[in-house]
């Protein structure tokens, strides 16, 4: 999982997990969390079994 492009934390997940769910576990975690403290989400953006990039402002 990346904020704004700089890889802040990695989870191991089933490869065939749906992206919603794949977006709430990325906003959920708790070293992301401390990345968008205070900032709007602009964009999350999946990469099918890659990463998650989300980008705050």
């Amino acid at each position: 999982m990346q904020v704004n492009g700089k890889l802040r934390d990695q989870v191991i997940v089933p490869i065939d997990i749906d992206e919603e769910v794949l977006k709430q576990l990325a906003v959920s975690s708790e070293r992301v969390k401390k990345f968008m403290d205070g900032k709007a989400i602009h964009r999350v953006i999946v990469v099918p079994q890659k990463l998650v990039n989300i980008v705050v402002r």
